[in-house]
């Protein structure tokens, strides 16, 4: 036979921007062999009425974690995602000391949004050094993946506590460089860090790397860029209220040292603020004209983050009265929202959402205007309104119309994030319309008790190319495919192409949309997370062979490590 496999009869959409075809695809081995009118095969799979597109590549995600207990990174796969790239924001898994998994634990229970129990129960904790993460991680994979090494995760290992309260010495700085030298010689996907005020830790005080001067994170970057592959991923400190010079400076700098892309979030047409983002447009070009790429992720999808007051939400942890009630046990919780001298204070925080970031998280609060209730038994009346419109309907502050809600459904009452609207969906399409700006931001593997943002890649095919057609199919795949796999570095991925890697989605366009939203139990220990299943996504194959059918995991792991650094030459 020449063909392991036949993919018989799909429209290709190949990756590479070029218009699509009817053909056949074969695979070989784990690669794609030959694009056109094919016949030999072991397996034939009918593509009758589907899309074939390459598999999507997921830049900004937190699945390093799960993927050690967890080999398909659920909920990315069922989406069409084949490979992820984890250790954003300076979080990675590795390199970890025996002495500070407890730490690290707590730390990312904290990040992802899960029950400290979910990690102890499932981290399985064979490695200690980057690069034997790495190789753990190879021998267990479902989906293909990537790593950055994160500047916490430096810090933590070559300073201790102290990691959390200073700057590097000399010699410490040396042995940071020395780890991120050795972490891109395994392959890892580059360097990455956060001095963004919403990253706190798990005492809800800055991360080690916002401990971290600018000049020992651009010798980092540059430890990084001497592997020769693969891009920096930093959160700069000013990037969630508007990036001010100082780190537009910086990044340039980090660029230029490291010789690497930039790859950073909070850039983009936002809501009202278009002159914004012809200012940023214009920083786009400076910094390629002084030598730098520069580029953010952009979340083309909107927050959809249902909550309820019972089970507690990190979507107030910069509202820190609010953020308290999650703290709290729920009979506390609904005591304190019940108390009349509580709700002054409840009122003063929602009006006054933390801005100093070495007090805490600056994350703001859900704007009331896009705040809804979603689901109350006392209060059906209230069903679909938002808190902005019901505080004015009855004459109330918001503070006191979500309490009042909440204890009338002893704290079951279900609340909804809804941030799209009309003059989202301009904003984001003009966010979209700029070369700097990469599709994602689904966070996939973070923020289980808040969101299931690995849905982002459905709702980009459905929503912006299929029904607004933004842009034309094949250019929309290349953003998600070959794009991504170009800028990070990755090797032999993101196209339908001879001598390809065999990742490949069949997509059936005419029924592709998400599921509904769900609170599922399927973590280790009985751990909870959201989850939003996407119809018409038939088959997702990774190396040649299928890992999702007909929306269920088929058991076969098939990933591998994606090693970018050096040891991808």
């Amino acid at each position: 036979m020449a063909f392991d496999t036949i993919i018989k009869g799909g429209k290709v959409v190949d990756g590479s921007g070029l218009p699509m075809r009817s053909a056949d695809v074969g695979i070989k081995a784990g690669r794609i062999t030959d694009v056109g009118h094919l016949t030999g095969a072991k397996q034939t799979i009918d593509a009758d009425g589907l899309m074939v597109i390459p598999g999507i590549i997921d830049a900004h995600t937190h699945y390093d974690p799960q993927l050690s207990f967890e080999p398909f990174a659920t909920s990315s796969c069922f989406h069409g995602v084949t490979s992820v790239v984890g250790g954003n924001c300076g979080y990675s898994i590795a390199p970890c000391a025996k002495r500070d998994r407890d730490w690290v634990t707590a730390l990312f229970a904290k990040v992802e949004g899960m029950s400290p129990e979910v990690l102890k129960s499932g981290l399985p904790w064979d490695w200690e050094s980057f690069p034997s993460f790495l190789d753990a991680l190879d021998r267990r994979l479902g989906i293909n993946a990537a790593c950055y090494v994160g500047h916490s995760a430096l810090r933590r290992f070559a300073m201790g506590e102290a990691a959390s309260q200073r700057h590097a010495t000399v010699d410490e700085l040396e042995t940071m460089k020395k780890l991120v030298r050795e972490a891109m010689a395994a392959g890892a996907a580059g360097f990455s860090s956060s001095l963004g005020p919403t990253h706190v830790d798990q005492f809800d005080k800055p991360v080690p790397s916002r401990h971290a001067a600018f000049e020992e994170v651009a010798a980092l970057a540059q430890a990084a860029g001497a592997g020769g592959a693969g891009s920096i991923a930093i959160l700069p400190e000013t990037a969630v209220r508007g990036l001010e010079q100082i780190d537009r400076d910086r990044l340039i700098e980090l660029g230029k040292r490291s010789g690497l892309p930039i790859i950073i979030q909070g850039m983009g047409c936002r809501v009202g603020k278009e002159a914004d983002w012809e200012d940023q447009k214009r920083y786009f070009a400076q910094a390629r004209d002084q030598g730098a790429a520069i580029f953010s992720m952009c979340r083309s999808q909107p927050f959809m983050r249902p909550f309820t007051w019972k089970r507690g939400t990190s979507v107030f942890d910069g509202v820190f009265h609010w953020r308290d009630l999650s703290a709290c046990a729920v009979e506390e919780r609904l005591r304190r929202m019940k108390d009349p001298s509580l709700r002054r204070e409840l009122r003063h925080a929602l009006d006054h959402p933390n801005t100093d970031g070495a007090k805490g998280s600056t994350l703001p609060p859900p704007p009331l205007a896009n705040l809804f209730v979603d689901r109350s038994q006392r209060d059906p009346a209230a069903v679909g309104k938002s808190i902005a419109a019901l505080a004015q309907e009855r004459s109330q502050h918001a503070a006191d119309v979500i309490c009042d809600l909440a204890v009338a459904d002893g704290l079951e009452t279900q609340f909804l994030w809804n941030s799209e609207n009309e003059a989202w969906r301009t904003a984001n399409a003009a966010s979209q319309s700029s070369r700097h700006m990469i599709i994602g931001t689904g966070d996939g593997g973070a923020h289980a008790d808040r969101d299931d943002g690995s849905e982002w890649s459905t709702y980009y095919i459905r929503s912006w190319l299929l029904d607004r057609e933004l842009l034309p199919i094949e250019e929309g795949i290349r953003r998600i495919t070959h794009l991504p796999a170009v800028l990070l570095g990755i090797q032999d991925r993101g196209l339908i192409a001879r001598g390809y890697a065999a990742d490949v989605v069949l997509l059936d366009p005419a029924r592709l949309k998400l599921g509904t939203k769900q609170l599922v139990k399927d973590l280790p220990g009985g751990g909870e997370r959201w989850q939003v299943r996407p119809h018409g996504v038939a088959r997702v194959m990774v190396n040649g062979e299928t890992i999702v059918q007909n929306g269920e995991l088929t058991g076969t792991r098939a990933g591998r490590v994606l090693r970018v650094g050096n040891a991808a030459a």
